[in-house]
């Protein structure tokens, strides 16, 4: 089983003008997360784009980040989808591929019984020999693993964590109660990295990485080495990025962002996709707060 902890970028999708998917890119993303001293990679999440792309993409995107990673960090991989039948399939062909580490979203859109969430992961867990991360995001699925529901899902053996993107501290807490220590909690929120850690959680996946990976990893290696008051320095330092979450689809401001850092990772496929100037400017605005001389 994977040891995991610390902090795991959750990678965004380079794609070309056409919407195509980048590898050259992807590729450098790969690479630039790596030299940046983060903990494991991420693709097809959230901000990863896994909701628009479909199954041959993310099969693309699977062996293309594994590749290029080549066995230095743990690779986890988003196989989350509506139905059993194909998280199952996406999940055993991300095992194939040699992913380390499965994040599986909830199901979403049809309203899902607790019961019915925990067969969906039972079912999926029992499909693959590797960790299995349930990824919870109410917001966005209209679902939210229940705190009994997650601590009858920790004692599958395969199912060794969780991801929560409930925003929702108190959410993290139970979760980390709920569970022994072996059991890994992460927060997918990036304001919560210190707090969780703090609390008892293993780390993060982060959006906030794609912009700022060696400053987010840092919060962890500071937590680690007793240095409370430095890595809470850090951890308020992402305040006024994360705000600009408020002008857009998070996905979105988080490409926008690390284009305008020199990343060309792209554009969000539409119609997720903005080019208003003055969402472009304002991040521009704030990311002259952490590079002066940006430009």
């Amino acid at each position: 089983m994977v040891n995991i902890h610390g902090i795991v970028p959750a990678m965004v999708t380079p794609m070309n003008e056409d919407e195509t998917i980048n590898e050259k890119e992807l590729r450098a993303q790969v690479n630039r997360q790596i030299e940046a001293g983060v903990h494991g990679l991420f693709c097809l999440g959230t901000n990863g784009e896994f909701y628009i792309l479909n199954q041959e993409e993310k099969l693309k995107v699977m062996e293309i980040v594994i590749h290029e990673n080549a066995g230095r960090l743990p690779v986890f991989v988003g196989t989350g989808a509506i139905g059993t039948k194909e998280t199952v399939q996406l999940s055993q062909k991300a095992q194939e591929l040699g992913a380390d580490v499965l994040s599986v979203i909830t199901p979403y859109f049809a309203a899902a019984s607790q019961n019915e969430i925990y067969e969906h992961f039972k079912t999926v867990a029992n499909s693959v020999d590797i960790p299995i991360l349930p990824y919870n995001i109410p917001m966005r699925t209209g679902a939210n693993i229940n705190v009994d529901t997650l601590k009858r899902l920790s004692q599958i053996p395969n199912i060794t964590g969780v991801k929560d993107s409930s925003g929702n501290f108190d959410n993290i807490l139970q979760y980390i109660e709920s569970t022994d220590d072996s059991f890994a909690v992460l927060s997918g929120n990036d304001s919560l990295v210190l707090w969780t850690l703090q609390a008892g959680g293993k780390g993060a996946i982060c959006g906030i990485a794609n912009l700022f990976p060696h400053t987010m990893a840092s919060i962890y290696e500071l937590w680690k080495a007793g240095e409370f008051a430095e890595a809470k320095k850090v951890q308020d330092s992402i305040r006024e990025i994360r705000n600009c979450f408020k002008l857009g689809n998070p996905n979105t401001i988080v490409k926008i962002a690390t284009n305008l850092l020199g990343h060309p990772v792209g554009p969000c496929r539409k119609p997720f996709y903005t080019n208003s100037e003055s969402i472009r400017e304002e991040i521009q605005r704030v990311l002259h707060t952490y590079y002066k001389d940006f430009k």
